[in-house]
């Protein structure tokens, strides 16, 4: 079998990086070899080490998608793949664990989540047209014409091509920990409490999201029905669809409830790891943290946006929280404008 980094404490999992560089060059010389035709793939895959094919796999994605989005001049290259590359990479480590005859219902568990997560989410970009040809996100535009062309292509071989595709490996590193656990410890391999309560949340999670991107999709089909036929769609409000962004339903309570699935999602994952590693915090939460981040800086530029674009969207951010909602619009049952009526508020 394969090796696999061994411990003696459970706790030590969770401590100890990982030698990154020296994992991936080892990968690289065993896929070298089957380039070579030294070796099968299959032989080579199974003794590598899985977090390391996957850094690796995304080293070579990172390459393809700077070049692709050179080339095209379409920097939503690796947008295409955000929603596939967390559930590939998950779905190979228990792959890995499968052939390598390690046993993990965690990390089987996690496949399987990972997988309807992708499907959901990919669904959604596909609706929206992200698969495209043409499509690109609106904010590159932006930002490319902020700071200039040299410095956009600094940050497409920093950032977008390379920095994003790491990220979509560093946020299913916590699956690579179950991973390690079962081999090490393979008599913690026990269901319990707090892995059904871990996985069930991330559910919970994937059907916000759910409803959350189904509320603002038929929303906007409404408000496009509303501009060619001049009529409101059955069930929406007319001040609402003027005003031209979503704050009935979940967004009443959360401006970017969707968001709020997203990132809950992965801190689950995360938070899960650290129990079965018995530890508070792990080096696997850097993924989740930089998600975070990520989710701040561009939700920050997206309603910068927004505001400039609809009048009415300051008021909405300052009564609604951006994702987190606040205890007094629970109590309220969620935001109004002032100028609706009290039947609409009491709908609320």
């Amino acid at each position: 079998m394969a090796t696999l980094p061994s411990y003696s404490q459970i706790h030590d999992i969770g401590q100890s990086r990982p030698g990154i560089f020296q994992l991936v060059e080892v990968a690289f010389h065993n896929f070298q070899d089957v380039f070579n035709g030294k070796r099968a793939f299959q032989d080579a895959y199974q003794q590598t080490d899985p977090l390391a094919t996957s850094i690796l796999a995304s080293v070579i994605l990172s390459g393809l998608t700077l070049i692709v989005s050179e080339i095209t001049r379409n920097f939503s290259q690796v947008d295409r793949l955000w929603s596939i590359l967390p559930a590939i990479y998950i779905v190979h480590y228990s792959h890995w664990a499968s052939l390598n005859n390690v046993h993990s219902d965690r990390v089987d568990t996690a496949a399987v989540i990972a997988v309807i997560w992708s499907v959901r989410l990919t669904f959604n970009y596909w609706r929206k047209g992200g698969y495209q040809w043409s499509s690109e996100d609106y904010r590159w535009d932006v930002i490319r014409a902020a700071i200039g062309k040299p410095a956009f292509f600094i940050m497409n071989i920093t950032f977008i091509s390379f920095m994003q595709n790491f990220l979509l490996v560093a946020i299913t590193t916590p699956v690579y920990l179950f991973l390690v656990v079962a081999k090490n410890f393979p008599q913690s391999e026990v269901a319990t409490t707090a892995d059904t309560v871990f996985s069930r949340g991330m559910m919970l999670a994937v059907i916000l999201e759910f409803f959350a991107d189904q509320q603002q999709w038929s929303f906007h089909q409404a408000k496009q029905s509303y501009k060619t036929t001049s009529k409101v769609p059955a069930g929406y409000d007319k001040a609402e669809l003027d005003r031209g962004f979503l704050y009935s339903g979940l967004w009443a309570f959360s401006r970017h409830p969707n968001f709020v699935g997203e990132q809950l999602f992965w801190v689950l994952l995360y938070q899960w790891s650290a129990f079965v590693t018995d530890s508070i915090y792990n080096w696997a939460g850097m993924g989740a943290l930089m998600y975070l981040f990520l989710f701040q800086g561009s939700t920050w530029l997206t309603e910068l946006i927004t505001s400039n674009k609809y009048k009415d969207y300051k008021i909405y951010q300052k009564h609604v929280s951006m994702f987190l909602p606040r205890v007094q619009s629970i109590r309220e049952g969620g935001f109004y404008f002032p100028d609706q009526n009290e039947e609409a508020k009491k709908q609320r």
